[in-house]
């Protein structure tokens, strides 16, 4: 089969931006009939990988089987570089207009994960982040972050059952491109990813954190980034804290535990001398208080410029008994990919930037600061 670049053909109806019910009633308001049999392409193409329309229910509606064929896009991310660590794999795929988008196959004894970018680069400059690094090129479409775990289940043969929004990018940010994505990867008729295997990361994007609850026991899995547990080190190192401050997300993620019913994943970065002491672990201890977590403890992996290092095991021990001496159920991640920047914090390409600046920049996307 061969795909074209993506919106290369802008008429036809694209599968990968589509649930089956839309998909199927798009596809039937285009050809005044066919609903059930596009709901049968819909699923042979992401249930099977490929698209023939081969079901007996074919057979004698030759007319309509080739009517949505005709009409359906079916274009995916261009899949290029790809580098292993073990069994870590990271892909580079290339977008229609020459950008470059990563994502992360993690094998994991409870069951593969794949982690999944929701935009090219990311606005949010967190100061230990090699994608926030790059600034914000542009946000992902459907297809474009769809496309990524179609290539990795179809062409990759990638079997996972958790799928995070940890790659490239804030997913709140891009927040209608990222749960059209979700609901695709929901449809019973395509993915079937249940939404409590999916998680949704973001550094604090208290807006976004609110529509997500509101989706009450809808909603997916929400991890948030942390890192610091006062404002005068978060503001630092997180710029989005001086527009949302620590108060500020601890009243949304307290709202978020209370409609959805949910646990959040609280990640923290560790950073040496920065916010790894005993005085660091005691405040966030506090702070967390009352809402309903699990910690997630990440040293620091090393990047292309750095300003910052991992603690000492003995430090990261240290952290780490202290919070469960505070009650909290407290992970310590184990690095994978680290040695081929496929880590967290690790994902990005500063000379795409460069060259874009130099190419591009008056076609970049600018973004007004409380658009997050």
């Amino acid at each position: 089969m061969r795909f074209l670049s993506l919106f290369s053909v802008t008429e036809k109806i694209s599968i990968l931006a589509h649930t089956a019910e839309s998909f199927s009633h798009a596809m039937a308001e285009r050809l005044g009939k066919g609903r059930v049999h596009a709901s049968l392409v819909y699923q042979e193409f992401f249930r099977l990988g490929r698209l023939t329309a081969a079901s007996p229910a074919f057979k004698n509606a030759q007319g309509i089987r080739a009517a949505i064929l005709e009409n359906v896009d079916v274009s995916l991310l261009s899949l290029g570089e790809k580098k292993e660590e073990g069994k870590t794999g990271k892909f580079l795929a290339k977008t229609h207009d020459g950008l470059e988008v990563e994502f992360v196959q993690i094998p994991m004894q409870s069951g593969g994960t794949l982690c999944i970018s929701s935009q090219v680069g990311c606005r949010m400059g967190c100061a230990f982040c090699e994608t926030g690094k790059m600034g914000l090129l542009r946000h992902l479409t459907t297809e474009e972050i769809v496309s990524q775990v179609y290539l990795a289940r179809h062409h990759n043969q990638f079997s996972f059952r958790n799928l995070v929004f940890m790659g490239m990018g804030e997913p709140l940010d891009n927040y209608e491109a990222v749960m059209q994505a979700v609901r695709v990867f929901n449809d019973s008729k395509g993915f079937g990813f249940g939404r409590r295997r999916m998680t949704i990361s973001t550094s604090g994007c208290v807006e976004g954190i609110d529509k997500l609850a509101n989706q009450g026991g809808q909603a997916p899995n929400l991890a948030v980034s942390i890192n610091a547990p006062s404002d005068e080190l978060r503001n630092r190192l997180m710029p989005v804290n001086r527009q949302y401050d620590l108060k500020t997300l601890y009243e949304a993620m307290h709202r978020y535990c209370a409609k959805t019913g949910r646990q959040i994943l609280i990640a923290y970065v560790l950073l040496r001398g920065q916010n790894d002491q005993m005085e660091h672990a005691v405040q966030l201890a506090e702070y967390l208080k009352g809402l309903n977590v699990k910690i997630n403890l990440i040293p620091y992996n090393p990047q292309s410029r750095d300003r910052f290092q991992a603690p000492e095991v003995k430090t990261i021990e240290a952290f780490t008994q202290c919070l469960r001496q505070h009650g909290y159920y407290t992970l310590l991640r184990l690095t994978k990919g680290q040695d081929i920047m496929a880590a967290c914090g690790q994902l990005g390409n500063l000379k795409l930037r460069k060259q874009l600046f130099e190419n591009q920049r008056d076609s970049l996307i600018t973004l007004p600061a409380n658009s997050c």
